[in-house]
């Protein structure tokens, strides 16, 4: 097996994200979501929302991507938590957006790379806790984290797609403080 680089994301890399990002969706939804609607999801159309997305992305939220041979084999976005009502984002807990892989990767140790890399710099940009949602019927994702050592937290969200209510549930994970004697390490710059 080669070995999985993790790094920050960068412009150049927006093409191959969206392509991730699009068959990871068309495979982890698949009976989870309208099949019409993950037919039609489009790497150039996720590609153009990604670059708008990643130009005007505040300094505290990480883009990385896990390389393998010189290709992109997963990413993953994480930034302060999200807070319902319009409240402004948590300055001390963060949360896991997004984590995909192509899924030939499923399995293969990348996820987990990503996984890691997130906790590690979510800690150091000193997030004390990590959330994520997952769909409630994912039952593959749920697992890899709960592994990881997320809990789902009770609570519970509906997302709309293509008309169809998505049942979401929100996971948390405690994370581990820097090693004492290292300060946190501010977020990279645009």
């Amino acid at each position: 097996m080669h070995t999985v680089r993790i790094r920050d994301m960068t412009a150049d890399d927006i093409d191959a994200v969206a392509a991730i990002r699009v068959r990871g969706w068309q495979t982890a939804y698949a009976g989870l979501m309208p099949q019409t609607y993950l037919d039609g999801l489009s790497a150039a159309e996720e590609a153009g929302r990604r670059r708008a997305f990643f130009a005007a992305a505040p300094p505290e939220v990480v883009d990385l991507v896990a390389e393998r041979d010189g290709g992109l084999v997963g990413w993953a976005v994480f930034g302060p938590a999200r807070l319902p009502g319009g409240s402004p984002p948590s300055t001390s807990e963060g949360e896991l957006y997004a984590l995909y892989l192509p899924p030939e990767q499923i399995g293969t140790g990348v996820g987990r790379a990503l996984l890691d890399a997130c906790l590690l710099r979510a800690a150091r940009n000193g997030f004390r806790t990590l959330s994520l949602w997952a769909v409630k019927g994912n039952a593959r994702a749920r697992r890899f984290y709960e592994r990881a050592g997320f809990l789902a937290d009770g609570a519970e969200d509906t997302s709309d797609v293509a008309g169809t209510a998505v049942p979401e549930v929100r996971y948390r994970r405690t994370l581990a403080p820097p090693a004492p004697g290292r300060r946190p390490r501010p977020a990279p710059g645009p």
